[in-house]
């Protein structure tokens, strides 16, 4: 990256050196032209071709620079937002954190494209402008002794005159963007806002098309786009107009810029003391100026963009840094290791966004190789519980002493399955040791899904190509692969009979008898699989878990209170 800066400002330096040469070959070129001058006259045109040849070279030496630059930007963002985000437990806490944790997909992905981009662009953009400023100020300004003006029959010239002349146009030009185009920032702000609205609900319709499908709810879902597409379309709107009356002044100075230099260079050569070369000479330095002096009016909309973008991806990368501070004045359960291998649980509470719940039993511990049962019905915080034992909802009051992390294994409801090969799905995470397709194969067979035995190779969407039922099967038999000392299953069983439950906790009996099961379930067991069972239970009143509204843009993540129990 340091080399292509350093490639892209020596470009840019003998761009404008070779820019300041063509200015200076104007002058000897229309003066030939006035001359008429023939030999004189194709001399300079050998010239030109030499200047434009080095020109040419430079002009695709800074486009290859200038793009090399956007992709080596867009690969360190893309990774420092990754790393910020995919840390520890922020990803899943930043849904706690309002509208500013929606789509962080489209923060990494379009807009750090965008601000990439716009940043190289505008950067590179503006130190050309600067270099050629710099220059052609000089020029100018030596120019502008040839610039007589005539008054009672004294003649005189000011010094710098053009230069001045310049600097006015262009700080006009600038102020007035300024004022007519500041409304662009926020507006444009709005819009990526509203555009990262309409394609969540969009990939949440996509996601649930079965579902939408079943229910004949495509109308309904239409009628539920109109909301957002008209919050989006009138931002636009607004977009527009702001632009259209930025446009009034960019356009309206372009147009003036072209008869500027020669209306306040006009006395010097009707007065003789400016030739028609000199003169070129000046309206191209003067263009050369204004033209950098106005980069701020051709790129105010630019700049406005940039700015938006830059907000959105500062405000992101903030809430990831503070999201392990978040709801700091709520209290929390006290985590730690268990210095016994036990699972310990003291005067846990979990605080929920409905209210608050706790375990029947102040004190539990639970011994390695026990089957603990844990019941509560739909919305007693089962799933808050199972969350706080990993450490992801730490909410609420009391201690939980854990067993060491790598011989702990949590199984959801709806399994994870990630991208890539069945092969790939059975070895995620990367496994302590190497397996094998026996392995895999075994494990399949053992829980009912032989036929998949066929697949490991064949990448699909598993989660997309597998029913509930077969998922949570596959689930197990990751179990058998990884072996843990320790088992948490929050309904991980839901969509299987009676039947398929037994055989797959039978492994329990068997190839994972050591192993200590931690289950949530809405209703007793009959059997006696489990050692003990306690209740889950919701407490009434108390503190609970603030929920932030989605609306509340750009609210601070440290500003939303949040609790939860903790219990195991």
């Amino acid at each position: 990256m340091v080399l292509l800066a350093l490639g892209i400002v020596l470009v840019l330096i003998a761009t404008v050196a070779g820019q300041v040469r063509l200015n200076l070959w104007q002058g000897s070129f229309y003066d030939a032209l006035e001359r008429k001058d023939i030999q004189a006259f194709m001399q300079q045109i050998v010239v030109f071709l030499a200047i434009i040849s080095v020109l040419l070279t430079l002009a695709v030496g800074q486009t290859w620079l200038q793009e090399m630059i956007k992709v080596r930007l867009r690969e360190w963002m893309t990774h420092d937002l990754l790393d910020e985000w995919l840390m520890g437990n922020r990803a899943y806490w930043m849904q706690f954190a309002g509208e500013i944790g929606i789509n962080p997909d489209q923060r990494m992905q379009e807009d750090a494209r965008h601000l990439t981009e716009l940043s190289a662009s505008l950067g590179i953009g503006f130190l050309q402008a600067s270099l050629l400023l710099v220059s052609f100020l000089g020029v100018l300004w030596v120019l502008s002794e040839q610039v007589m003006f005539s008054l009672n029959g004294h003649s005189f010239s000011i010094p710098g005159y053009m230069v001045w002349c310049a600097l006015a146009f262009a700080t006009a030009g600038s102020w007035l963007s300024w004022w007519v185009g500041r409304p662009l920032i926020q507006l444009n702000y709005d819009r990526y806002s509203a555009e990262a609205d309409l394609r969540f609900a969009m990939v949440r319709d996509n996601e649930n098309a079965e579902g939408i499908a079943l229910r004949d709810g495509e109308k309904d879902e239409r009628k539920l786009f109109d909301g957002t597409i008209d919050r989006l379309i009138g931002v636009m709107c607004r977009l527009a107009n702001g632009l259209a009356r930025l446009t009034w002044v960019t356009s309206g100075y372009g147009w003036l810029a072209l008869v500027a230099p020669i209306l306040v260079a006009a006395p010097g050569y009707f007065g003789g003391s400016l030739s028609f070369g000199g003169l070129m000479m000046v309206v191209g330095a003067f263009f050369q100026v204004q033209q950098s002096l106005r980069w701020y009016v051709d790129n105010f909309a630019g700049i406005a963009d940039w700015r938006a973008t830059l907000s959105r991806i500062v405000n992101f990368r903030d809430a990831l840094l503070k999201v392990d501070e978040m709801h700091r004045n709520v209290p929390r359960i006290a985590m730690s290791a268990s210095a016994s291998g036990n699972l310990v649980l003291d005067d846990v509470t979990l605080y929920l966004p409905n209210g608050q719940a706790a375990l029947d039993a102040p004190h539990i511990e639970v011994a390695p190789g026990k089957h603990v049962l844990i019941v509560g019905g739909s919305g007693s915080g089962k799933t808050a519980l199972v969350l706080a034992f990993a450490g992801l909802w730490p909410w609420g009051t009391g201690t939980i002493r854990m067993p060491a992390q790598e011989s702990v294994l949590f199984l959801r409801e709806r399994p994870y399955l990630p991208l890539g090969t069945l092969r790939s799905v059975m070895g995620y995470p990367a496994p302590p040791k190497p397996i094998d397709d026996a392995m895999i194969c075994g494990a399949l067979k053992q829980v009912g899904l032989e036929y998949l035995d066929a697949s490991l190779d064949r990448e699909e969407r598993w989660d997309k190509t597998l029913a509930l039922d077969e998922q949570q099967r596959l689930a197990f038999a990751h179990l058998l692969i990884y072996a843990p000392k320790w088992v948490f299953l929050d309904d991980a069983l839901s969509a299987l009979d009676e039947k398929q439950r037994e055989e797959l906790m039978a492994v329990f009996y068997g190839p994972l008898s050591g192993t200590t099961v931690i289950s949530t379930s809405r209703m007793p067991e009959q059997d006696h699989f489990y050692n003990r069972t306690f209740n889950l239970r919701r407490l009434p009143g108390g503190e609970r878990l603030p929920v932030q509204s989605k609306d509340s843009r750009n609210a601070a993540p440290d500003a939303i209170a949040a609790q939860a129990p903790v219990q195991a």
